[in-house]
């Protein structure tokens, strides 16, 4: 042995041994929370987060409140005792509230972890309220938002939630304070009937704040009747304007006498009739048929009629110059002899018609059935074409009714 310490190799693999011991001795103190190569050697630490907590109490006879949902775990040991329930988290952290009696307490959060972990839970300990479990029965109520964005002209007319009614169960106290029980649909857009939605139900205190509470079922179906309501009203025609000087209105008629019409029932209750838009009538020139839209109040619709068809009726005024006279009926052998008029004939009808005459569609006649030889006061007959009104500016003329016989004979 002596003569081993005398060898200068002994003494220096010694040093070298201790140093290395040293060294590791002092890094695993110094670092006690990281991994270590050294198996089943070293003190390690992991918290894990967000574990949930469980309850251990008569669920059916009593409502806790108040215990955190989840908590964070701090595990400290060896790292082969921590590494399965860093894995597989297979533990429970639970507060353990059987035996208490109802009202407040404060206890301290557990867990089933082995006795060679140190355990840290965040939170520590929890102040919470034991109170008597209760059920009850509530209606649902259908809450239809935003029924003033469903499609024009489109309302409800009826409801129906099924089930009608659902069993809260809380504590009795949350129990008494329930204000209502709602299914919401959102009418938004809705053009048609909505049948069996499935919807979540939310229950809510006397003042309006959400609770949490047990639902069963936890959802209901939630028909929504829609309608389109219509009627058909009386149709008549706006005119603006007026027509030029020699043109005169006659009729104006739309050739649907009524429309139907779609809205709210409160907003067709206050309609009596609806209008075209003003027909301008500073742009008519004659008779014919016009295209006119509707105008429609706000928020009703005529989706069959969009325009209708206007037939309106002018009537105009022609003077006719230098219409010729025609003799009719006059005897064999007789003559007759009158001052040729210039005669001028005022047509008066449909413009489109009258507008268009000219004196070969006009003709003034002189009968002169039956008249013997002499002076006579003879009416001018004018005949025009159908549905035109036709006036000279003479009346008769006189005529001289001529026998060349007698005169020869004379």
């Amino acid at each position: 042995m002596d003569n081993w310490f005398k060898s200068k190799w002994f003494v220096r693999i010694l040093s070298l041994a201790f140093a290395v011991t040293l060294y590791a001795f002092v890094n695993v103190s110094e670092t006690p929370n990281s991994d270590s190569t050294f198996s089943g050697s070293t003190t390690s630490t992991e918290t894990l987060e967000q574990i949930p907590v469980d309850i251990r109490i008569d669920r059916d006879s009593y409502v806790v409140s108040d215990v955190p949902e989840e908590v964070d775990v701090t595990l400290q040991g060896n790292r082969g005792s921590m590494t399965p329930y860093i894995l597989q988290r297979n533990f429970d952290v639970y507060v353990d509230l059987e035996g208490l009696e109802e009202g407040t307490h404060v206890v301290e959060l557990q867990h089933n972890i082995a006795g060679d972990v140190e355990v840290f839970i965040e939170p520590k300990t929890a102040e919470v309220t034991i109170e008597e479990r209760a059920s009850q029965e509530f209606t649902v109520t259908a809450d239809l938002i935003n029924q003033d964005l469903m499609a024009d002209g489109y309302e409800v007319v009826d409801y129906s939630v099924d089930p009608e009614t659902i069993t809260i169960t809380s504590s009795a106290s949350v129990i008494e304070s329930i204000g209502s029980v709602r299914a919401y649909v959102n009418m938004e857009g809705v053009d048609e009937s909505i049948n069996n939605r499935e919807l979540p139900i939310s229950v809510y205190d006397i003042q309006g704040n959400e609770l949490n509470v047990g639902l069963d079922p936890e959802s209901v179906q939630v028909s929504v009747e829609v309608d389109n309501p219509s009627k058909s009203v009386p149709l008549s025609v706006e005119t603006t304007g007026e027509l030029e000087e020699d043109l005169e209105l006659d009729s104006i008629s739309p050739n649907e006498e009524e429309v139907e019409i779609y809205s709210q029932s409160d907003v067709l209750e206050d309609i009596s009739e609806v209008t075209t838009e003003p027909l301008d009538l500073s742009e008519i020139e004659e008779s014919g048929t016009v295209e006119v839209p509707l105008d429609l109040p706000e928020n009703v619709q005529a989706p069959e009629t969009e325009e209708v068809e206007v037939t309106v009726e002018v009537e105009g005024t022609n003077v006719i110059e230098n219409v010729a006279l025609e003799e009719e009926g006059l005897a064999n052998g007789l003559e007759a002899s009158y001052a040729d008029p210039a005669l001028e004939v005022e047509v008066t009808g449909d413009a489109s018609v009258v507008n268009g005459l000219t004196a070969d569609d006009i003709n003034a006649v002189l009968d002169l059935s039956d008249l013997e030889s002499g002076e006579h006061e003879v009416p001018i007959d004018i005949e025009a074409p159908e549905d035109v009104t036709a006036t000279g500016n003479v009346e008769e003329v006189t005529v001289e009714i001529i026998d060349p016989a007698e005169t020869a004979e004379e």
